[in-house]
């Protein structure tokens, strides 16, 4: 397994649009044959802060994903809801097994 958690900071007047196309674009990531995982999660103690907890099933499964128009869509449509740019961390799976995803 492949895993991004990718680091969002956007402008508070924005955070419920963020999260509808968020939303939208999660939904559809999920669809991908190699996409296991797309989590949203928000900030309890600052809800302008969310986490993409995205896992592909293989590293080239992102590239894939970065080519679909609902990323297209959602990477446009978000764009000037951010404060600051994305931050990107990448893992490798450790638990539970990979055939547990």
């Amino acid at each position: 397994m492949y895993i991004v958690h990718v680091q969002v900071h956007v402008k508070p007047e924005a955070v419920e649009a963020f999260k509808a196309a968020t939303l939208a674009n999660a939904r559809a990531s999920v669809q991908e044959p190699g996409v296991a995982r797309f989590d949203v999660v928000q900030r309890l103690d600052d809800p302008a802060r969310f986490v993409l907890v995205e896992v592909y099933r293989a590293p080239e499964d992102q590239g894939r994903h970065r080519e679909t128009a609902h990323y297209a869509a959602w990477a446009a449509a978000v764009a000037d809801m951010l404060a600051e740019p994305r931050a990107a961390a990448k893992f490798a799976n450790v638990f539970p097994a990979d055939g547990g995803w």
